[in-house]
């Protein structure tokens, strides 16, 4: 799996980010492209924004101990896999926008890190170890850019 705290590996994701247009389509789901990079941008504003509630102490126990695991791992998503409400994007979005925001985001978390990221708790999984982190940033980034071709 490539690593988000890799510059090279952070240069072949925003290489693919970059091919992105907005014509560009979905192989599946029912996102449009500036829906998805929306979409990948929630990920990055729990972690750098406090727009987001967190969930109640109980829901974020049913989150670790059913949602977590398949979350971290290293095992691609399937398609049209279950979505967290916070992440259902409906609305119209700016492509270029989100775009710009994606690769900030992406940007920030190279800058800031592994060691950052090493033990920080998660919006809704608790702590995570820096493996964790990586395979929850990239596995989403790359399960929707595949999504759209790139």
């Amino acid at each position: 799996m490539n690593n988000v705290f890799d510059p090279i590996s952070v240069h072949q994701i925003l290489n693919r980010i970059n091919r992105l247009t907005p014509e560009t389509l979905a192989k599946w789901g029912n996102m449009n492209v500036a829906q998805m990079l929306a979409h990948c941008n929630v990920t990055y504003e729990m972690i750098y924004e406090d727009i987001h509630p967190k969930p109640n102490p109980i829901l974020k126990f049913v989150l670790k101990l059913f949602v977590k695991g398949k979350v971290v791992t290293d095992k691609p998503y399937s398609h049209n896999s279950p979505t967290a409400p916070a992440f259902i994007i409906k609305d119209a979005k700016q492509f270029e926008n989100e775009r710009a925001r994606l690769i900030n985001h992406i940007n920030q978390t190279l800058y800031n890190g592994a060691a950052y990221f090493d033990g920080r708790e998660s919006h809704s999984f608790g702590k995570l170890n820096v493996t964790e982190w990586n395979n929850m940033l990239y596995k989403h980034l790359d399960h929707h850019l595949s999504q759209f071709g790139v």
